[in-house]
């Protein structure tokens, strides 16, 4: 036995990245995943990939930006596979994000960034909450970032308040059983970071890493499986990072 036969699982932003290895990785240990993603041929990609490993899994479109897409991915995930046992609230504006300081940010494309990279987490959470509930319980992970404790204008404030977030929900959702938690991630090889962030930014950011060296998707994989299994049963509203040592919290 995998420790996720027979359950049910949703990964938002999963047509790529961080994304695609939660996905993989829960489809290995026997999940039925739905790969979600707004970019639906990406999605279907890392979908086949899946099934043609042996795995069970369902590309599905989704804007977590608006609250009826992500109804919508759960209730099709729902007439698909019968239920909802986890959702990975992934997805985010990164890769050609606007690099911008706040004070000068165009008010329209802050609300755009912060409807997809903080509110999404919760219209998804809200979208699939009562049909955990009703298989007992579930568990939930949301994708913070190191960026939360350091300065990141618009990026990390929304990751500030994914912590946020995720520590509210907590209350609210641990008596139907559901957990929820977050990791934050430090600087991470994707395609997204090496053409977002500068690169000689991220040099500096590895070299003062006790651990120095970047960060891969398998980095993030053990700890959202973790986060996600019975073996954290009673963890919750908690904020893990997985950063090479970039953060100290005391």
């Amino acid at each position: 036995m995998s420790r996720f036969d027979n359950k049910v699982g949703i990964v938002t932003g999963a047509g790529g990245g961080i994304g695609q290895a939660y996905a993989e990785a829960l489809a290995r240990e026997g999940a039925a995943v739905v790969v979600a993603d707004i970019n639906l041929e990406g999605a279907q990609k890392v979908a086949d990939g899946i099934k043609g490993e042996g795995g069970t899994a369902l590309a599905l479109p989704v804007d977590v930006s608006d609250p009826a897409s992500a109804k919508e991915m759960a209730d099709r995930t729902l007439a698909e596979f019968g239920g909802i046992d986890y959702l990975v609230n992934n997805a985010a504006i990164f890769g050609g994000m606007k690099l911008d300081f706040l004070v000068t940010v165009d008010p329209e494309y802050y609300r755009k960034f912060m409807s997809v990279n903080l509110d999404g987490a919760l219209w998804c959470t809200r979208a699939v909450y009562k049909k955990m509930a009703k298989r007992g319980g579930g568990a939930i992970v949301n994708q913070s970032s190191t960026a939360a404790w350091l300065y990141s204008n618009f990026y990390g404030l929304a990751k500030t308040g994914i912590n946020g977030l995720t520590q509210q929900l907590s209350r609210e959702l641990g008596g139907q059983n559901i957990r929820i938690n977050a990791i934050a991630p430090g600087p991470i090889d994707t395609e997204a970071n090496r053409t977002t962030t500068p690169q000689e930014i991220v040099a500096d950011i590895v070299k003062g890493l006790p651990l120095s060296r970047m960060g891969t998707p398998e980095d993030l994989v053990g700890m959202c499986l973790f986060l996600l299994s019975e073996e954290a049963s009673w963890i919750t509203g908690q904020i893990f990072n997985v950063d090479g040592g970039q953060i100290i919290r005391s």
